[in-house]
């Protein structure tokens, strides 16, 4: 069911090639919010993993979550007509002699 409902709001956005910065409106930022939220849940058990036993489709679970609610922020900023911000990487310098 999850799989279902990212692939329908994948339809209507475009592939990203670049990296986008959270945004887009309030509840496009909540579900940015509650994404690093499940990531770090998805860290923390894979840490526990090292010491516990932890399913592994609970993890693969939290995994496909997040990008479930990365999805879906996106998702809601596009119905709500916001735009998506690039991230955009700062020059690299050279070192000073």
């Amino acid at each position: 069911h999850l799989e279902h409902l990212i692939d329908e709001c994948q339809k209507d956005l475009m592939p990203l090639k670049e990296f986008i910065l959270p945004g887009g409106g309030q509840l496009a930022a909540l579900l940015h919010v509650a994404r690093t939220i499940c990531r770090r849940a998805e860290r923390l058990c894979v840490t526990l993993s090292n010491e516990e036993s932890v399913a592994k489709e609970l993890i693969a679970f939290l995994n496909r979550l997040s990008d479930a609610l990365f999805v879906f922020a996106r998702w809601v900023a596009s119905k709500q007509g916001e735009a998506e911000i690039l991230w955009e990487r700062e020059p690299a310098t050279s070192p000073k002699s």
